[in-house]
């Protein structure tokens, strides 16, 4: 686990969502052009993949720690010491990547 993992599990402690929600960071995808060009975060669009940082006592099918795929457009999103978080439904989640 890197560093930026690690830093990362330290947004969501002392958070507890409640119900089916979920608590969960983007992950960092370095975004190149086929040409090798680097793209700036200004440029791109938010990642619609994550890492489950915590969960809600009624969550059934996600755990701490799965990178999940969620539609873009759902969530609440916010920000906790300079990162963008999200809170999202377990409904919202399209699935869990295996590896």
């Amino acid at each position: 686990m890197g560093t930026a993992e690690k830093e990362k599990k330290n947004v969501a402690k002392g958070f507890q969502p409640l119900g089916e929600r979920l608590f969960v960071t983007y992950t960092e995808e370095l975004e190149r052009t086929s040409g090798g060009i680097y793209v700036p975060d200004s440029a791109k669009e938010k990642p619609q993949r994550g890492v489950v940082q915590a969960i809600g006592k009624k969550v059934e099918n996600v755990k701490v720690g799965d990178h999940v795929l969620f539609d873009k457009y759902s969530g609440s999103k916010l920000r906790i010491e300079d990162e963008e978080c999200l809170i999202l439904k377990e409904e919202d989640i399209l699935g869990i990547f295996t590896s």
